[in-house]
């Protein structure tokens, strides 16, 4: 096979996968490559997605946050508690009117990134590992915002849920325009500025980084607050999506869903590989098995083992190719 077809497979074999796999749904059922099913599907994954654009800089810098369900669930219910309507009889706080949309989105964007800022300072400044603190943060935000209400916050503002509810044209929902706008960010970061390459260096070789000059600490901590930015704006969208914040289960599991994004989309978790544009293949991977398998009607169960499988084959072969550069 000539070279340049190879590398082509080689830089491409993500979307490749993608296609492939669209191919076969449609085959054995061809309403799936639809319009409306396709505007549903990246509905349907924006949320989680949002949430892997920031895992992937964790992962990318050889750590992981298992926190983004909880901290979304903790954000969601503390800003749904502001933007229930005057008129509901079973409002959190009886006698407080509802905040203006803008500025409970500025409240848990600020909770999120200080929430992000704690437990990267800890990561950071003490060497535990992200797995243990992020797994200890995890615990204190899902207690937490069960501590905060003991059911589900509802009958929110319709500003508030303008971002995760509005469609365009009654047909084009705002939530994916939110989506794409995160996912040029995440890239613009990764690619284009000092915090995305250092990012780099320091998950290829953190002392080759310090070595460098490379404010190591300063580094994991914007990492983990983007990381807690991405499921700040992730609880906004998917408690205005939804109508509602429920502390026991917003966000339950999303970690997984972004970890298994961020994978299949190559960040390598031994720290120094990544491609944005991947992790977006590996959110529509994720969507295609999850959308595809419901209209197939595959039992759930079926599906968690597809995709636990999925996830699985991508870190073999994430060992592989890393084996073979060494």
């Amino acid at each position: 096979m000539d070279k340049s077809v190879r590398g082509f497979i080689s830089r491409n074999m993500i979307w490749l996968i993608l296609v492939g796999l669209i191919i076969v749904v449609t085959i054995f059922n061809p309403r799936f490559l639809t319009v409306n099913n396709m505007i549903t599907l990246v509905s349907n994954e924006s949320i989680r997605g949002i949430m892997a654009f920031g895992m992937m800089f964790c992962i990318l810098s050889k750590g992981i946050d298992l926190s983004v369900g909880a901290t979304a669930a903790l954000v969601a219910t503390i800003t749904a508690s502001f933007a229930q309507q005057a008129d509901y009889a079973n409002k959190l706080f009886p006698n407080m009117q509802p905040m203006p949309a803008v500025a409970v989105i500025f409240i848990g964007l600020a909770i999120g990134v200080l929430i992000g800022a704690i437990y990267g300072a800890i990561i950071a400044y003490t060497k535990i590992p992200p797995f243990i603190a992020t797994l200890g943060t995890q615990l204190i935000c899902r207690a937490g915002a069960k501590l905060y209400s003991d059911s589900p916050v509802s009958k929110l503002t319709p500003g508030y849920r303008f971002l995760g509810n509005a469609k365009i044209g009654g047909s084009f929902p705002v939530i994916l325009i939110a989506f794409f706008l995160m996912f040029a960010l995440a890239a613009f970061l990764l690619t284009q500025t000092r915090f995305g390459k250092n990012v780099y260096a320091v998950g290829g070789n953190e002392q080759a980084a310090r070595v460098a000059g490379i404010n190591v600490e300063r580094t994991l901590m914007l990492v983990y607050i983007w990381s807690a930015f991405c499921a700040s704006v992730g609880a906004i969208l998917m408690t205005g999506k939804v109508g509602s914040a429920t502390p026991a289960s917003t966000g339950l599991s999303y970690e997984l869903d972004a970890v298994a994004a961020a994978t299949i989309g190559g960040t390598s978790h031994t720290g120094g590989i990544c491609r944005a544009s991947g992790v977006l293949a590996g959110i529509l991977i994720l969507g295609v098995v999850n959308n595809g398998l419901v209209m197939l009607k595959v039992d759930d169960n079926m599906t968690n083992i597809i995709k636990g499988c999925i996830i699985i084959g991508s870190v073999i072969l994430d060992m592989r190719k890393n084996t073979k550069r060494v």
